[in-house]
């Protein structure tokens, strides 16, 4: 697989590389709607090509990124809670023409908020094109949007949503087959959860059908402060249980002061992700993912160049 270098970073992010399959016909919106004339007052920082890009307004600095030109109403109609300090949602879409691929992101509209939310996608797919929904996992900051979703939000709040993003996993049948690792630190896990579904629905497809793309070995490395911030954790434990030996994981926990359960010991290291715990998944056609905040992501791609891995095959996403 040729890999190209990306020319424009998306919001909050830098990668390194891009796989031609990730081209894409859709168009990019120069300005946002005007019957949606909303702002965003970012808290956060976006680092292009490894320099850092001072704070500026999320819609117009992502202007020339990858969007899709559809804005489309969404429904909640789920809430529950991933966690102590993560709410996740689960927004039903009527529109057909609203698609989109395994960690991408949507911008958040919200009325009578004036600020745009920039949130990842943790569902797969295949869900949205079977159920007509998608899901986000965010967690609780004063930050407007998310304020929003954990003070204000019920079941039936009308928002809108539009896709974004240039990091994300979309094999095509013909595709020679690849290995994934994908590595995530606290929330950072919200893209990563959504290859990681579509990974197996892939498995699926290829064994009911006989055809479509073949994968490879994923391995997920999942760093968080303990066990409880672990999200999706039971999801992904049967994900490895459903396909042993094509999908494994390993959970990292840097503050645990309580007892680890039984279930959970088996896969729980103790400490950050380290060189010895990546080498054994380096290989030449093994494509790396990682997202997590800023000084995770610096200290795992120094490790894999250390450890001789292509930068082409390394792709990652910060959010602050």
């Amino acid at each position: 697989m040729v890999l190209l270098m990306l020319e424009k970073a998306m919001t909050c992010t830098a990668a390194f590389a891009v796989s031609p399959l990730w081209r894409s016909t859709c168009r990019v919106l120069p300005s946002c709607s005007s019957f949606l004339h909303l702002r965003y007052a970012t808290s956060s920082y976006c680092t292009v090509n490894g320099k850092m890009k001072s704070k500026s307004d999320h819609l117009e600095r992502t202007a020339n990124d990858f969007r899709q030109e559809i804005i489309s109403k969404a429904k909640v109609c789920g809430i529950t809670s991933e966690s102590e300090t993560v709410k996740r949602l689960r927004l039903a879409v009527t529109n057909k023409e609203f698609t989109f691929k395994a960690g991408q992101w949507v911008d958040f509209f919200i009325p009578g908020v004036a600020v745009v939310g920039g949130f990842s996608i943790c569902s797969s797919p295949g869900l949205l094109e079977q159920e007509g929904v998608l899901e986000l996992a965010v967690k609780y900051t004063t930050h407007p949007p998310a304020h929003w979703i954990h003070t204000q939000c019920t079941l039936d709040s009308e928002v809108a949503l539009r896709v974004g993003g240039n990091f994300f996993f979309d094999p095509q049948p013909a595709d020679p087959p690849a290995n994934l690792v994908l590595i995530a630190g606290g929330v950072g896990i919200n893209p990563l959860f959504s290859i990681l579904l579509h990974v197996a629905d892939l498995h699926r497809a290829r064994a009911s059908k006989e055809t479509g793309y073949k994968m490879g070995t994923t391995n997920l490395f999942y760093c968080a402060k303990n066990t409880h911030e672990l999200l999706f954790r039971k999801h992904i434990l049967g994900l490895t249980n459903a396909f042993p030996e094509k999908i494994a994981c390993s959970f990292h926990v840097t503050h645990q002061s309580l007892p680890i359960c039984e279930k959970l010991q088996p896969y729980i290291k103790e400490g950050r992700i380290s060189g010895n715990d990546l080498e054994e998944c380096i290989s030449q056609d093994t494509l790396w993912y990682i997202c997590g905040p800023p000084p995770m992501i610096e200290f795992v791609v120094k490790l894999l160049e250390k450890l001789g891995v292509a930068q082409k095959n390394v792709f990652f996403e910060k959010w602050w």
